[in-house]
């Protein structure tokens, strides 16, 4: 793990002399330009390495921001050093202080691993910016004491949302955990969970179509073998004992079932017996 270390040079401006926002923001302009001068290698790399080095407590002291939101202190921390990293990469001595530009940096990389990595339930871009904007509407419109929580028109005028939109920003805020399936839902005796509210597909309705499909079908047979199918399988009579009843063998008994139900099945696929498809 980097630790904080003075960056301090004979002949660098007295970085107590110099008035910053923070205690972590370490007097570096000297080592930015000097890095600026030199080409790729191993000299440059160290001068890197000290300069991120000497941020890092700032970017520990952003990522603490974001903390119980469901992310692990450790992770967010570097996370941050990753964006800290990026910007001692990209910044350009001559533009200013590096703060100003490490600042920005450091928070959008956290904010994208949030955006990217952290919801609980995937939403478009789009929302989550939506979610965003009324997030932000909405501390804005309460920040005085006693004021009533906006509502969806309130928070629609001070941003320039539809209603509609400012709905779903609204259902945005809430994804970023969800509720277990196993929730208790109710802590009576007849506590049921989450799970138990939630409807199931139904095998039924397959049967149903499938009922349907081969009534007519069965209408065309002739009476004797509908009469063997409704034995058969409507009062779950044996071959044997339908055979006996109609005076017939039980082998002829089995080919008449086989036929009629290829028959039926044929038809209902849309096929004439033998196998051809009908035009």
């Amino acid at each position: 793990m980097l630790t904080d270390t003075s960056t301090s040079r004979p002949g660098t401006p007295d970085t107590a002399s110099a008035r910053r926002a923070h205690d972590d923001a370490p007097d570096t302009m000297t080592l930015f330009a000097r890095m600026a001068e030199l080409e790729e290698g191993p000299e440059r790399d160290e001068l890197r390495d000290e300069l991120v080095t000497a941020w890092l407590p700032m970017a520990h002291r952003i990522a603490g921001r974001f903390r119980d939101r469901g992310e692990s202190v450790e992770d967010l921390r570097q996370v941050a050093a990753l964006g800290l990293v990026k910007a001692v990469d990209r910044f350009d001595p001559s533009r200013g202080a590096f703060e100003s530009y490490a600042v920005p940096t450091i928070t959008g990389e956290v904010k994208r691993h949030f955006r990217d990595r952290m919801w609980a339930l995937r939403v478009p871009r789009r929302v989550q910016e939506l979610r965003n904007r009324v997030r932000v509407a909405r501390r804005e419109l309460t920040q005085n004491p006693g004021t009533p929580e906006p509502t969806n028109a309130d928070i629609a005028e001070h941003t320039g949302l539809t209603e509609e939109e400012v709905a779903a920003g609204m259902e945005a805020l809430e994804s970023f955990s969800t509720l277990s399936l196993d929730a208790e839902l109710s802590s009576g005796e007849d506590g049921y969970s989450l799970a138990d509210t939630l409807g199931a597909a139904d095998t039924s309705f397959d049967v149903v179509v499938d009922r349907e499909a081969a009534k007519e079908g069965l209408r065309r047979l002739p009476e004797r073998e509908r009469a063997i199918l409704y034995m058969r399988y409507f009062e779950d009579m044996t071959q044997s004992r339908i055979a006996d009843q109609l005076g017939i063998s039980q082998m002829h008994v089995s080919r008449l079932i086989s036929r009629s139900c290829a028959r039926v099945r044929d038809e209902v696929l849309g096929q004439r017996p033998g196998g051809r498809t009908t035009p």
